[in-house]
């Protein structure tokens, strides 16, 4: 990228993939036009909201990937790298991301009155700062969820509030996001997460089962937050063991997801080593950052998209532990290695059979990762359709360098399906019908939450 194009776009806090040489000298004299333009402009949230304007309008100008968060998104960065920090992962880190989300965005409406609010009942108010209005209440409720790490929150909300000028206004939207934020808190200290957990494992007495206790099974009595129950959309049962779907499905992830399997390509395994735990939990975030980048999107419309986003993921993550626990369907490795028990002659035992990468402590049916994709797809293909979008990447979280790209809101979904099947720890029926059940819960969040109040 020429050298000076480049300073200029730091200026924005930009960052852009390189682009070819030759770039317009045109395009440059249009990029000093907007960093001019923005000097011109005053201080406070028309600085903010005409700073997103230009980037909107750079995107479009130089084609290239732009990342420049605002409050919204670097809250929600900030969280996503604190919980990693403290080891907060799956349904905790779902539960924690939505009530920061949910209280940001009630934050935003209480000034702006753009959407309606989740649970704040408080007066607009009309003249306060939403971008104070929003660190504050993304800084209480992390402060109430993350006491241990009191000094790097403050430390961020301290650099969030340095571009927004003293006064009313922003005493103001403080008062406001912290109020906020202490309710959507108190709204969710109820909700039965810090049940004991009474999981108890079905054996035949003296004979050895595994040990490890199952990932969060309290949470498959949780309170959720746009459903009616955890029970609500629980899917029917899984298939007979017996069935042809069954022998499908158990042949598919043998051949395909085995440890020494021949049968996987080179670009599936590949698949499958990207997407771990930690790139998988924080790629529909990443998702959503770039394509509201793309769009412009404004405080309001970032605020009400990431709360829909979070709370989906939070309240799937609880649909389907209730699932899960409710059917506790066997995984791969239980059921290869013991093909011979299920009354199925199209299912071979293979003795020695592993997947190639380790099963999640939690039983199979239905896929977690496949309902959290289909809740998050559902949730931005209502925001941004569901054609092609502009192309974004995720990052694998072990390795900066590596990055997976796409063009469709599908594709990422279909593709953290599929490597389920090729990291052989689920069957594809078990895939099929958790999409299924997350677009069913996007439908009745969209449809009654968080909707336009003018």
């Amino acid at each position: 990228m020429n050298e000076k194009l480049t300073m200029l776009l730091g200026t924005f806090g930009l960052h852009t993939a390189p682009m070819k040489k030759g770039t317009s000298t045109k395009l440059l004299r249009r990029s000093r036009i907007v960093a001019r333009d923005r000097l011109r402009l005053r201080k406070g949230e028309a600085t903010m909201n005409a700073l997103r304007t230009a980037i909107a309008g750079l995107t479009l100008l130089f084609g290239a990937t732009l990342v420049r968060a605002d409050v919204i998104t670097e809250w929600n960065r900030t969280a996503t790298d604190l919980m990693r920090t403290v080891g907060i992962v799956g349904s905790p880190a779902a539960r924690s991301m939505a009530i920061m989300n949910v209280a940001m965005s009630d934050a935003v409406n209480s000034v702006h009155g753009r959407y309606t609010r989740f649970i704040a009942q408080i007066p607009l108010a009309s003249n306060a700062s939403a971008d104070a209005a929003a660190s504050a209440a993304a800084k209480d409720t992390l402060l109430r969820l993350f006491p241990s790490q009191k000094a790097r929150i403050e430390e961020f909300y301290a650099v969030t509030l340095k571009g927004i000028p003293d006064g009313a206004a922003k005493s103001t939207g403080i008062a406001v996001g912290e109020q906020i934020g202490a309710a959507v808190y108190a709204d969710r200290s109820n909700d039965a997460i810090n049940m004991p957990d009474s999981y108890r494992p079905i054996t035949t007495p003296g004979v050895w089962i595994p040990t490890t206790p199952p990932l969060f099974p309290q949470y498959a009595t949780a309170k959720p937050w746009g459903v009616k129950g955890a029970d609500q959309f629980r899917p029917g049962p899984p298939p007979q063991l017996s069935s042809a779907l069954y022998a499908r499905d158990y042949n598919e992830t043998r051949a395909l997801g085995g440890m020494t399997s021949s049968k996987r390509t080179p670009q599936q395994s590949e698949a499958v080593r990207f997407w771990s735990a930690g790139t998988f939990a924080r790629s529909w975030n990443e998702a959503a950052s770039q394509l509201s980048g793309a769009k412009g999107f404004d405080l309001a419309d970032n605020a009400r998209l990431f709360a829909l986003l979070t709370v989906g993921i939070a309240d799937v993550t609880i649909a389907d532990r209730d699932a899960k626990f409710h059917y506790n369907f066997w995984r791969p490795v239980t059921a290869i290695r013991n093909g011979d028990r299920d009354d199925n002659g199209a299912t071979e035992r293979d003795a020695g059979w592993l997947p190639s990468t380790p099963t999640p402590m939690s039983p199979e049916y239905p896929s977690g990762a496949a309902i959290i994709g289909g809740v998050a797809a559902a949730v931005l293909e209502s925001v941004f359709g569901a054609r092609s979008v502009p192309r974004f990447a995720i990052t694998d979280i072990a390795d900066s360098r590596v990055t997976r790209e796409f063009d469709s809101i599908a594709k990422l979904a279909e593709e953290q399906r599929e490597v389920r099947i090729w990291g052989g720890i689920h069957f594809r029926n078990s895939l099929e019908v958790g999409d299924a059940m997350g677009r069913k819960i996007a439908e009745q969040l969209v449809a009654n939450y968080l909707k336009p109040a003018r």
